[in-house]
């Protein structure tokens, strides 16, 4: 059965950090291209950094260019988003996802399988 899970939310102050992680299952991490999303109450989910399963290349949104890395471990058959310089603005549930394309993508119509999401919070 394949399975994404996604760990590593909670509660920070606005300037600190988070780890996010993805761990799957039933799959093959490394043939994947992982993508991680978040949505905002009251917003429509949105595509952030993408980790392509071909060359390791990687993609950004510019709204996180510079805070976010995304990066995958396949011997652990995990993905990972470092978060730094938390804003308020990126507080959301993140999600992760896996597509067959062998491209970067952050377009969720390309990813078919996804995780329950991990609950970020930036707050003071």
């Amino acid at each position: 059965q394949l399975q994404l899970v996604e760990s590593g939310g909670g509660l920070v102050q606005p300037g600190g950090s988070l780890r996010l992680s993805c761990a799957a299952s039933g799959l093959t991490l490394d043939m994947y291209t992982i993508g991680w999303f978040r949505q905002a109450p009251g917003k429509e989910r949105e595509g952030v950094s993408s980790i392509s399963s071909s060359d390791g290349s990687t993609y950004y949104t510019d709204s996180v260019k510079g805070r976010f890395t995304i990066s995958r471990d396949n011997a652990k058959n995990t993905t990972y988003l470092q978060i730094d310089s938390l804003k308020p603005e990126d507080t959301a549930v993140y999600y992760c996802a896996a597509s067959r394309f062998a491209v970067v993508s952050i377009s969720r119509v390309n990813y078919a399988y996804w995780g329950q999401g991990t609950q970020v919070t930036v707050s003071s």
